[in-house]
């Protein structure tokens, strides 16, 4: 678990079941003040229930929570979500549709200060003007910030946010994404987004928190999930890869593609070592073990997959500038500055 001074979220332990099923199991995580936090995983990895957890809509069986410095849940705990200073955006924004954009937005806060912080609110999201518009009169981006503008009424230190895009046309996701995350970085709250999209993660966070069946598997910023991956599932899960085995000699691995560094490693351990297809330089060669069997044309970038005359198959990705024929032979190099190395038990001798 990364250690933050005067953390504003703090997770320990902790674990949450329904029924049979452990849905968060023994899960650690600190987030500092202003920081925005990405908690990225696939489908039913127990992201939203560490999310509700952190709000106060569900109690955890074990471990416990700190939001802002305070203990909320575990132990001898329990403050109720209304007393958390947590505002949180649903993934169906969940806006009264009989009210009105400025009567949604100052729901929950005393009617005394309605009339001054509602409008200062619609102002912060770019919705000035529309407090008497209802709901279904408005696009799902305005939808998306009058769910944001309201989360934000009570000033809480901690806003959450889960899969706020998901229900958003795939053209408007990214200029929507930007648009959120500079509204909430303009005014320096602390953010924790749930998320399955690891574009997304990566192009919005300062760091991520990597869950796995109900468990954090890895944090660190995007580049290091990425290219410092701590474990195989991880290094899958967050982006293509190609796998190449070997046996550790003197703490270097030997692969078709030439040799890496395996530090830490004992001797005669078979490992695997991981390549991301960008590394993969492509060189049209006649006398090349490689001939390129796919290519996809993706705009600023080409997918190849290449076929070995070992027959081992790689992926590279290369800019599109770079014009590699279907069907060429290829020789294949390696921009190998950093290349993680993981443990095989399965294939060690």
């Amino acid at each position: 678990m990364t250690t933050v001074s005067n953390p504003m979220i703090e997770l320990s332990d902790v674990s949450k079941r329904f029924g049979a099923t452990l849905a968060v199991a023994g899960a650690s995580l600190t987030v500092a003040p202003g920081e925005f936090v990405a908690l990225l995983g696939p489908s039913g990895c127990g992201k939203t229930t560490l999310l509700r957890l952190i709000a106060g809509f569900e109690e955890p069986d074990a471990g416990t929570i700190a939001v802002d410095g305070r203990s909320v849940a575990g132990g001898c705990a329990w403050v109720p979500a209304e007393r958390r200073r947590v505002g949180m955006v649903f993934q169906e924004y969940a806006l009264f549709p009989h009210l009105t954009v400025g009567e949604n937005v100052g729901f929950g806060l005393p009617r005394r200060e309605r009339a001054a912080e509602v409008p200062r609110l619609l102002e912060l999201v770019d919705l000035a003007g529309l407090a008497g518009r209802y709901p279904h009169e408005l696009s799902g981006g305005q939808q998306q910030r009058v769910a944001l503008a309201r989360a934000l009424a009570p000033k809480p230190s901690l806003v959450l946010l889960d899969e706020p895009w998901s229900n958003i046309d795939p053209l408007l996701r990214g200029t929507m994404r930007e648009e959120l995350a500079a509204i909430l970085r303009r005014i320096g709250v602390t953010v924790l987004l749930v998320t399955h999209d690891r574009e997304e993660a990566f192009s919005l966070a300062d760091r991520i928190a990597l869950m796995r069946d109900g468990r954090i598997e890895q944090t660190g910023t995007p580049e290091q999930v990425y290219l410092e991956p701590a474990t195989r599932w991880a290094a899958e899960f967050a982006g293509a890869g190609n796998f190449l085995r070997g046996q550790v000699a003197g703490g270097v691995v030997q692969t078709q593609l030439g040799s890496f560094c395996a530090l830490g490693c004992s001797d005669r351990c078979a490992v695997e070592a991981l390549v991301r297809p960008e590394l993969l330089h492509l060189r049209i060669d006649e006398q090349g073990a490689g001939r390129v069997v796919l290519r996809e044309f993706r705009g600023h970038d080409v997918f190849y997959r290449v076929l070995l005359d070992d027959g081992t198959t790689l992926c590279a990705q290369r800019p599109s500038t770079e014009d590699v024929p279907l069907g060429s032979r290829v020789t294949i190099e390696t921009h190998a500055a950093r290349i993680p190395v993981f443990q095989s038990v399965l294939h060690n001798t």
